[in-house]
């Protein structure tokens, strides 16, 4: 589900890392996709690309695996048999939960991946003189600057997006699937009801979370140059510099992205463990 997810989406991720980052270079998503194949050809689209794989396989094993688990706890404090079918809602609150494990994995591997997209741009803007092109020289960047909680930056942003942001991305992928199944079981949905949920409940958890999601990635790629503020100081001076509207640069990319990836990441993952399923079945 995680490689689905990267592979689909990340020419667009790249996109909203840069605009994101740099406001103030791309006019809007066809602008900088121009500027981008333009200035470093069409690899500068998938720049990041391992770590993104990394980062995606991690979270989302972390994230279903723990998915499971909290939708036990749930059952227990709703106070129902393990067996019984979960509402919407307490899917989601399950997915929320899950999330913050699922972090914990993503948090260092997103870390590199933005850098990776966004270190042409640290260049031309003059803060940083010399760029790391590798995933090998940012890791080992890092560990020379911050030492291994430096992977950590952006932690709380990261968990600021994930937990309320999750609740949205499964309650909207679990209510449209509701949806489509009109009574009968949700496990016999075929591809075009899951792509179209899975695409539904990752577009709930972009529009909910994407302001966090900006300050995070600020403080993720500008702290290669220096200190830089936490969570808070960053949104405030984003703000008072540049306006409420800096906040959602790059949410078109994003949106696009959001559809096709999530929408892919579910497809894959649904079949994926149902084939799983008969494999354990069978034996």
């Amino acid at each position: 589900g995680g490689t689905a997810c990267v592979v689909t989406g990340q020419p667009f991720d790249t996109a909203k890392v840069k605009m994101q980052t740099f406001p103030n270079m791309y006019r809007g998503i066809v602008d900088c996709f121009v500027k981008t194949y333009k200035q470093v050809g069409f690899q500068g689209f998938y720049k990041g690309t391992t770590p993104a794989l990394v980062a995606n396989i991690a979270e989302n094993s972390v994230l279903f695996m723990c998915y499971g688990f909290c939708q036990q706890i749930v059952r227990r404090i709703v106070g129902v048999d393990r067996k019984t079918k979960l509402s919407d809602l307490q899917n989601a609150a399950a997915g929320s939960f899950a999330s913050a494990f699922a972090t914990l994995v993503l948090c260092p591997t997103e870390l590199v991946k933005c850098r990776l997209q966004a270190m042409h741009e640290m260049q031309l803007s003059g803060k940083i003189i010399q760029g790391h092109n590798t995933v090998w020289s940012v890791v080992k960047g890092v560990i020379q600057k911050d030492g291994p909680l430096g992977f950590y930056r952006g932690l709380s942003s990261t968990l600021l997006r994930e937990v309320p942001g999750y609740f949205f991305f499964f309650g909207g992928y679990e209510l449209s699937r509701t949806f489509f199944a009109s009574g009968r079981s949700k496990d016999e949905l075929g591809p075009i009801p899951l792509l179209l949920s899975g695409g539904f409940g990752g577009s709930c958890l972009w529009i909910a979370v994407y302001p966090v999601d900006c300050v995070k990635s600020r403080i993720q790629v500008l702290s290669m140059a220096g200190k830089q503020a936490g969570f808070m100081g960053t949104f405030v001076t984003v703000v008072r510099t540049e306006g409420v509207l800096a906040l959602y640069s790059g949410l078109k990319p994003t949106m696009i992205r959001a559809f096709l990836a999530n929408g892919a990441l579910f497809l894959a993952y649904e079949y994926s463990r149902k084939l799983m399923m008969k494999q354990m079945d069978s034996y």
